[in-house]
């Protein structure tokens, strides 16, 4: 059968290479073409765009880039329609998928969607939109299923992906040498993100912190798809080290970490490295989230603990001082240390094991 995936994130990049392994397993003959990177084209989709071109964050840049958004929508439809998919899978994104939903149901094309959008943090009324043209959701948090519920709307529960993907993760042993590391110095790791506005935002006032902690050496996760410009302010130091396209293996050795909110949240708590969410955007984009967002956290790690975990500095709490504060509290000896890895050993519990990847591919390929 024919699958049209579309991923816009490199997360969503990540879960789509997975997923359509899962869905191989269940499809001897499956056939991909689709929206997403480099891991979902490893796997064998025929990439037509890259997340890359497609990546906006927060309300002020999307609306600065409206006409490059709605391009980019024409553009799919257009290659959908000349495609004539068996099943349209869309992956998270939802300020373009939820259109592209609509769009493929009314053109009677089956539509699946893999990671809900966070409809249970803002905008709670999308949900009945998601019910009116999704075939079948897979959610990855079991109180989505609840949230669900309220809108009479039946979804399948599959488990968290992110497990698959940490679970068949295999530790690089010679990370530290490749990468010119002090083999005996700790890291404090920065994660400043996928995006170029994340990156410009963040790495900036992380990398304030680090002459404060002379006795660690910090290490930046960078990705290629990026221009190597953004990572000048490390080069500038002359004190921080860039690893590109090696972030669990950064994660596997790190004794602390700084994490743009999103996804990495997650992963940094799962791979039990004490960590600060850090988020700033601009203050337009800033200004709206607040008025809308209508859950007590932004990371994935205290939303699904129902409680505050990991220290979250968020825009104007984002400040040399107060990172500082908080990096030297998670660090071995520091007074949140040992509770905030006793944390994520529940956490651990909560999310659960390997499996979502192929889980949803089964049900894809059945339902279908």
């Amino acid at each position: 059968m024919k699958y049209y995936l579309i991923a816009g994130e490199r997360s969503g990049d990540l879960h789509g290479s997975n997923l359509i392994k899962g869905i191989k397993a269940n499809d001897e003959n499956a056939v991909f073409r689709g929206w997403g990177g480099d891991l979902m084209s490893a796997e064998g989709l025929d990439l037509v765009t890259h997340y890359k071109d497609t990546a906006f964050m927060g309300f002020l840049e999307v609306a600065m880039n409206i006409h490059r958004i709605s391009g980019f929508l024409k553009k799919c439809k257009a290659d959908i329609i000349n495609y004539q998919p068996d099943a349209l899978v869309l992956i998270d994104y939802p300020g373009f998928n939820l259109r592209i939903a609509a769009f493929a149901k009314k053109k009677g094309i089956k539509v699946f969607y893999y990671i809900s959008p966070k409809v249970w943090a803002w905008n709670q009324k999308r949900a009945w939109k998601i019910k009116q043209n999704v075939d079948h959701m897979f959610v990855i948090f079991p109180f989505e299923v609840d949230f669900y519920k309220k809108f009479d709307y039946k979804v399948d529960y599959v488990g968290n992906p992110l497990m698959d993907a940490i679970s068949s993760f295999k530790p690089d042993p010679d990370f530290r040498k490749k990468n010119n590391l002090d083999e005996h110095k700790p890291i404090i790791a920065l994660l400043p993100g996928s995006r170029r506005q994340e990156i410009v935002s963040m790495l900036d006032i992380m990398l304030k912190a680090q002459p404060h902690f002379p006795e660690y050496q910090f290490v930046i996760a960078g990705v290629k798809n990026l221009s190597e410009s953004l990572y000048a302010r490390a080069d500038i130091s002359g004190k921080s080290v860039v690893v590109y396209e090696s972030t669990y293996d950064l994660l596997h050795v790190a004794a602390a970490a700084l994490v743009t909110s999103g996804t990495a949240t997650l992963e940094t708590a799962l791979f039990q490295v004490p960590e600060v969410v850090c988020y700033k955007t601009s203050g337009f984009s800033y200004a709206i989230a607040k008025r809308l967002i209508k859950v007590p956290f932004i990371s994935l790690v205290n939303l699904i603990m129902e409680k505050e975990v990991v220290r979250e500095l968020i825009q104007g709490d984002l400040n040399e001082k107060m990172l500082v504060e908080e990096l030297r509290s998670i660090l071995p000896g520091g007074i949140k240390h040992k509770v905030q890895l006793q944390n994520y050993s529940h956490l651990k519990e909560l999310v659960g094991g390997p499996g979502a990847s192929e889980y949803a591919g089964k049900l894809i390929v059945g339902y279908i």
